[in-house]
């Protein structure tokens, strides 16, 4: 591992690397809520990035949050976590790219909304609009099987 190289995967995360604003929109069960903040990207090393965001929740609380993404080339699949000020679950994700290498999309599981103790399988998408936008929208898997968007995001490189 010590002589490990740096494969397409690793360079398709630094694309991310700068700072950036974002709007956010949030309804799982309630009318929409928008929100806003910035998000700022940095490499750790060749293999990993890391982005750092501050916000306003719906109700003007703060909203911190951290996201970790690299590639595993033994998995073959991107993995990555993720934790925010407004909760106290780490996620772990493992995920792979569209064919179009455009679409990262990010696998996780974790609390259900209904609250009663059960998971539920979630989605996290990452598409590459520009290299000035991009796209993080959350998906959940429901009981009728399909995966329901429940949060989209809106980020503009600064």
């Amino acid at each position: 591992m010590l002589d490990a190289k740096p494969q397409d995967e690793h360079r398709w995360l630094q694309q991310l690397i700068g700072d950036w604003t974002y709007e956010s929109s949030c309804s799982p069960d309630k009318p929409e809520e928008v929100s806003t903040g910035t998000e700022s990207f940095r490499p750790i090393g060749d293999f990993w990035v890391v982005g750092e965001s501050t916000g306003e929740m719906p109700g003007g609380d703060e909203a911190l949050m951290r996201i970790t993404l690299g590639f595993d080339p033994a998995k073959g699949r991107f993995v990555g976590t993720w934790v925010g000020s407004m909760m106290p679950m780490l996620w772990t994700y493992e995920g792979s790219l569209d064919a179009d290498r455009k679409i990262l999309t990010l696998e996780s599981e974790g609390p259900s909304f209904s609250g009663d103790g059960t998971t539920s399988k979630y989605r996290d998408i990452l598409e590459i609009k520009s290299p000035t936008e991009r796209l993080f929208y959350s998906k959940v898997l429901g009981a009728d099987g399909n995966w329901n968007q429940f949060m989209m995001a809106r980020y503009t490189r600064r």
